[in-house]
């Protein structure tokens, strides 16, 4: 561990006593767990645990549903009935290249015999989008995991459902089960955008090109008292539901979903040491520990990026952590963390990797 010392006309200031403390705990710690004969035993690697359904899926269809969205349907590659699942869900899909990504089902959950998710092509992202666009073809096999719920449809007395873009794929069925009790606005850049029209004949679509940017607190203020608002699409949309749907009806409920990573709120840079290596990571203030960790060690697993998939957990072996996950059961907490979302709670942390 390295400590910052400041430095005035009278010499080096010594850290606080708890800091020396520590450091010097972590510092015993690297000699004996990654450096000592014994280092083996000590930490030894742990695989990372594994939960739900596992399946070998077959690609039965690839339909262009928008320009830049790709439509991928799928059956069990045994031809047995797939698990059932309800609207919200979503699949894990281990891509080809070894990729591991989360997409929400899209389609009818009575058909056990076929998924479908849908992918929209991320040009400037980390690759798994543009994987699924260039790499897979009709009749490649592909293993998921899942069906799992994180996004769960909830009995309310109505419903309104606010989908912005690729947001429409989670909501999609939420729609078709609650009928005549939902209403749903559907916001994009463009019709030509918007996957999935044509499935929704009763929706009230709001292209930006046409009608501008949605209000969002417009559009909820619609929603009837008592109802289950349900939001899912840019992190502006769903930050501006969450500002403003408590204060128009407290007797509601809001529901949201996310598919990019949440800002780091509230952060301060710490130190982070890969035990099995002894390298020390400084984690920005802005900058997560996934983001950190990926700069050594690029292949680590991570999925969902929001805390709430399990896929970054790891082992803490030195050090108080910051959980921001909602997963973990209290005594994973005491050892383990989820890399996308949780952090230091003090100055520095040993991990198991």
């Amino acid at each position: 561990m390295s400590i910052d010392v400041s430095r005035t006309g009278r010499g080096p200031t010594a850290p606080p006593l708890g800091l020396r403390v520590l450091g010097g705990a972590m510092d015993v710690y690297k000699r004996v767990f990654t450096a000592s004969a014994a280092a083996p035993v000590l930490s030894p690697p742990k695989p990372l645990r594994r939960s739900g359904f596992e399946l070998s899926t077959v690609v039965e269809r690839l339909e262009r549903v928008a320009p830049d969205v790709l439509a991928v349907t799928l059956r069990a590659a045994d031809g047995r009935e797939l698990p059932s699942w309800r609207p919200g869900a979503h699949l894990d899909v281990f891509l080809p290249s070894g990729r591991q990504r989360q997409y929400s089902l899209c389609g009818d959950p009575r058909d056990r015999g076929r998924y479908r998710i849908a992918v929209r092509l991320i040009p400037g992202g980390d690759g798994g989008s543009r994987e699924v666009h260039e790499a897979l073809w009709v009749g490649d096999r592909v293993r998921i995991r899942g069906p799992r719920n994180a996004f769960t449809l909830v009995d309310a007395p109505s419903y309104l459902f606010l989908a912005g873009g690729i947001g429409i794929t989670p909501i999609l069925p939420m729609v078709e089960a609650v009928g005549s009790r939902g209403r749903l606005v559907y916001a994009g850049r463009s019709r030509a955008s918007m996957p999935f029209l044509d499935e929704l004949p009763d929706a009230e679509i709001r292209p930006d090109d046409e009608v501008g940017a949605p209000d969002v607190a417009a559009i909820i203020a619609t929603a009837e008292r008592g109802a289950a608002v349900y939001v899912c699409g840019p992190p502006a949309m769903i930050e501006a539901a969450q500002r403003c749907r408590f204060a128009l009806d407290p007797t509601g409920s809001l529901h949201t979903e996310r598919f990019s990573a949440r800002p780091v709120v509230d952060g301060r840079g710490f130190d982070l040491t890969l035990a099995r290596t002894g390298r020390t990571l400084r984690v920005g203030a802005t900058e997560t520990a996934l983001a950190a960790v990926q700069r050594v060690l690029p292949t680590v697993n991570y999925s969902c990026r929001q805390g709430f998939c399990g896929t970054c957990k790891v082992g803490v072996r030195a050090g108080a952590v910051d959980h921001r996950d909602r997963l973990l059961t209290p005594a994973e907490r005491t050892d383990h963390m989820l890399l996308c979302v949780s952090r230091a709670a003090g100055d520095a942390l040993v991990l198991d990797l």
